[in-house]
């Protein structure tokens, strides 16, 4: 029963650490970061890029809708004064 309780009692020795050579990413693991952060700036860029570009067509296509209403409503308005009375005498 002693040595039951010894084995229980005595605490197993902790595995050895691995190298840290082996562990380390080196520079290959280096070069793979450094590529993925790289993919990630240029790929931001250009989204940034193609955001803005939308956002500059929208604004320009607002403008000209904005002209082109303020045109339909300037040529009807001249339009209604001449269609109410014809024979009125223009001024």
């Amino acid at each position: 029963m002693l040595p039951v309780i010894v084995a229980l009692v005595t605490t197993p020795t902790p595995a050895a650490t691995p190298d840290p050579a082996i562990v380390t990413p080196g520079p290959l693991g280096f070069a793979a970061i450094a590529f993925i952060g790289l993919a990630v700036f240029l790929l931001v860029w250009d989204m940034l890029r193609r955001i803005r570009r939308g956002r500059y067509r929208e604004e320009v296509n607002a403008e000209l809708d904005a002209e082109e209403q303020a045109r339909a409503a300037e040529a009807a308005s001249e339009t209604d004064d001449e269609d109410i009375d014809p024979a009125a005498p223009r001024s």
